[in-house]
């Protein structure tokens, strides 16, 4: 099961509505047409035309699967009081003194220039239930980050 905005899920509808709608359709033409240019045993326009229809098929049946085991998250019931999946998180690194801010996000929602963190990373699992004012120690990559969160909000 995926915990996600009503944003994330509405866009993964969008996004199997597309491929669906326009990327198969395509992917058929593309397999049509090589067929139609002569013997199959010998045609790698064929081969790559049904290896990318397979790649597609295979995006399709997993974007079902995350769509199917979807919890949406009514965020009208989230609290600020301490971390939680879709709460935007305001801290500060401790050893740099900089200021940053994360919105913590199911996996399919992530994207690091919108600063939405997948709730799987070692930040968003070294924040989450901890309160405003804590200060925590994360195990990342890179080695060990110190941060104070400054403020949740949702």
């Amino acid at each position: 099961m995926a915990y996600m905005s009503q944003e994330g899920y509405d866009k993964l509808i969008a996004d199997l509505q597309y491929l669906e709608s326009i990327e198969r359709p395509k992917a058929s033409a593309a397999i049509a047409e090589a067929r139609d240019k002569g013997d199959l045993s010998e045609n790698s326009e064929y081969e790559a035309a049904k290896e990318a229809q397979a790649h597609l098929e295979d995006k399709i049946n997993r974007l079902k699967i995350t769509i199917a085991e979807a919890k949406i998250v009514d965020t009208s019931r989230l609290s600020t009081d301490a971390v939680q999946i879709l709460s935007k998180v305001e801290m500060t690194n401790l050893t740099t003194k900089t200021k940053m801010a994360y919105t913590i996000v199911s996996e399919n929602e992530a994207d690091l220039r919108a600063g939405k963190i997948s709730i799987k990373t070692p930040i968003a699992q070294g924040l989450l239930n901890k309160k405003v004012g804590d200060e925590v120690e994360i195990q990342i990559p890179r080695g060990t980050i110190r941060l104070r969160i400054d403020k949740i909000s949702i």
